[in-house]
């Protein structure tokens, strides 16, 4: 018990800054609310902690390589960019209209993550060995800042893009990205902090790119009861001679 303990300890330390400098921030600030706040992102940050010691240590050997495999073909969002490709070439206009709305949030989210808020909250990537992380399940651990995690927000973006044009599909992508998203989580490069915030960036700027695209090009925006026909007037001949009319010329 003592070496378990003890080989958490350095997974604790490293995730320990982002909650750390939050918390510290509102204790400097003053106040009673601000002292709450304080003590709930401590508790949040051991909550985070233990679930990642709780995942590292549950032993899974039937559901590490799956996830491992699907870790790995969300690298650099190839598994979304194969779901866009297919979308196109069976999806007809709607579907390349989708297709273009994902790629587009995964662009934007990526900029978003890794330039804007990894650099803001340089929190050290996890310990996976000292937690107890098994060998079977390692993927790659990638040199950036841990949070948040870079794969889950992408895959958020992509299905919340695609399901505003497609909403089962939309569904059923963000089943496969919630996998996606814990997936980092077994294979030790994410705390579940990370993924959650992913998760809710994805989700949020997927909407707004796909809403922005919306207002932009209404008249490529595919009609749920097939194209509609414009109306025309009739012009002052045919409203005069219509059945009915009082008007004998």
């Amino acid at each position: 018990m003592a070496r378990r303990d003890s080989a958490r300890a350095p997974a604790a330390r490293a995730s320990a800054s982002v909650e750390q400098r939050l918390a510290g921030e509102f204790v400097r600030r003053g106040g009673p609310a601000c002292q709450r706040a304080a003590r709930g992102l401590r508790e949040l940050g051991a909550m985070d902690r233990a679930i990642y010691s709780a995942v590292a240590a549950t032993p899974t050997p039937s559901l590490d390589e799956p996830l491992r495999r699907l870790s790995n073909a969300a690298n650099h969002s190839v598994l979304w960019l194969a779901v866009a490709g297919g979308l196109s070439l069976v999806g007809g206009a709607a579907g390349r209209r989708a297709a273009v709305k994902g790629t587009m949030a995964i662009g934007v989210t990526s900029a978003l993550v890794n330039l804007a808020v990894k650099s803001a909250w340089s929190r050290q990537r996890p310990d996976r060995a000292g937690a107890g992380v098994p060998v079977r399940r390692n993927v790659r651990m990638p040199a950036s800042t841990s949070f948040p995690s870079g794969h889950a927000a992408s895959g958020f973006a992509f299905a919340a893009a695609i399901g505003r044009d497609q909403p089962w599909l939309g569904l059923a992508l963000r089943f496969l990205a919630a996998a996606v998203a814990y997936s980092r989580v077994h294979t030790g490069v994410h705390y579940p902090g990370d993924a959650v915030v992913g998760s809710l960036i994805g989700e949020g700027t997927g909407q707004a790119v796909g809403g922005l695209i919306d207002r932009l090009a209404p008249t490529l925006k595919p009609s749920r009861s097939g194209p509609r026909k414009r109306h025309e007037p009739p012009d002052a001949a045919d409203a005069e001679g219509a059945p009915g009319s009082s008007r004998t010329g």
